[in-house]
């Protein structure tokens, strides 16, 4: 299933090394403008080529609108966008026709498709189709500032070198506009050092490394979400475990909760004026799947690149053997720091359907 969302949906199609990649938009306000050039800022953010802790393939990542915008304008018909492939090394796959490389999607995606799908890049598996979703946040992200609610994310860790977590009850604007534009995402930027000499390091031992991204959002008004199978938990993690190399998803406290006690755990209430508020904030901004109106906050855990030039062992599936395979093609070594701008488009998606759902757009 490649589409997602119950009131603004995506259809993303495409794969890596095809002719290009894009996405289909419906059910978007019409009347809303939209700002192109904040749109390629998100784009340029997850592009590869411009850093070295990123892949060196080369792609301007452009997208182009074929409907659902008139003078910067939505229209309210079904907004198309493709951002066409143009830095394609295809020969680089040939060796994992038939063998599968280790942690990836090539075994599972050729039993699942009988030996049809396309392999090159990972074909529509791949973190290339990351980029329709990131140029979907981007339009859903400007819908959602004009009604006061800001997203963003950095790079809580790569590896064991760890950034500042996120102040659950205090979020200034300036540092959500930040982090929001910033290439290498980092609340304390003095860690950027410290991360990039061990993604260097990685790089040049032939390997990768994981990382984990935090998120949050601001300014969601109170209320909305719903219980049991629609609450803001279940829709986030819906469309956040669509991004290729997520592995694991919390919010709030997440799994340090499970060693609390109720009495360490609790978030206390109190009047702030006429808004409630807690006191601190290990819930997350969610509670019974409902916005509480403090910030929502949530981490995902970002495996490491499986495509590492190493050998490694793995099966020829026509032959049936087992063999030893060297990947080629170009990697990033760390996932985690282009996977920031898409963990926010994610979330952009998700919100602007919850807000949807209950009338706040």
């Amino acid at each position: 299933m490649s589409s997602w969302g119950e009131y603004i949906k995506i259809s993303v199609f495409g794969e890596s090394h095809g002719a290009g990649i894009g996405v289909v938009m419906d059910g978007l306000p019409a009347g809303e403008k939209i700002d192109m050039d904040a749109v390629l800022r998100q784009m340029a953010r997850r592009a590869p080529g411009n850093d070295k802790a990123a892949t060196p393939r080369k792609e301007s990542d452009f997208p182009e609108i074929l409907s659902g915008v008139l003078d910067d304008t939505l229209t309210g018909a079904p907004l198309c966008a493709v951002i066409k492939n143009t830095n394609t090394r295809s020969n680089d796959y040939g060796n994992i026709m038939t063998c599968p490389r280790p942690s990836h999607a090539d075994y599972t995606g050729y039993l699942r498709y009988k030996g049809f799908n396309d392999i090159r890049g990972g074909g529509h598996f791949s973190g290339r189709l990351t980029a329709p979703i990131v140029f979907a946040g981007a339009v859903c992200r400007q819908i959602l500032e004009r009604r006061g609610i800001r997203i963003a994310a950095h790079i809580a860790s790569v590896g064991d070198v760890e950034d500042c977590r996120f102040d659950g009850t205090n979020i200034p604007d300036e540092l959500m506009e930040r982090l929001s534009n910033a290439k290498f995402g980092l609340i304390d930027i003095s860690k950027e050092t410290a991360m990039r000499e061990l993604i260097e390091e990685c790089r040049l031992s032939q390997d990768s490394i994981g990382g984990i991204v935090e998120c949050a959002v601001t300014g969601m008004p109170a209320g909305a979400g719903s219980p049991m199978f629609g609450g803001i938990e279940n829709v986030i993690s819906s469309v956040v475990f669509g991004v290729p190399a997520v592995k694991g998803i919390e919010f709030g406290a997440g799994f340090e909760s499970s060693t609390l006690r109720g009495s360490q755990n609790n978030d206390e209430f109190y009047y702030d004026g006429d808004t409630v508020k807690t006191r601190t904030n290990r819930h997350g901004g969610i509670l019974g799947g409902i916005s509480s109106g403090m910030p929502i906050i949530f981490r995902a855990a970002i495996k490491p690149t499986p495509s590492i030039s190493r050998p490694q062992k793995t099966v020829d599936l026509g032959e049936k053997k087992d063999t030893e395979l060297e990947i080629h093609g170009r990697h990033d070594p760390c996932i985690a720091v282009r996977a920031v701008p898409v963990i926010e488009s994610a979330a952009a998606l998700a919100v602007i359907n919850l807000i949807k759902e209950v009338g706040m757009l």
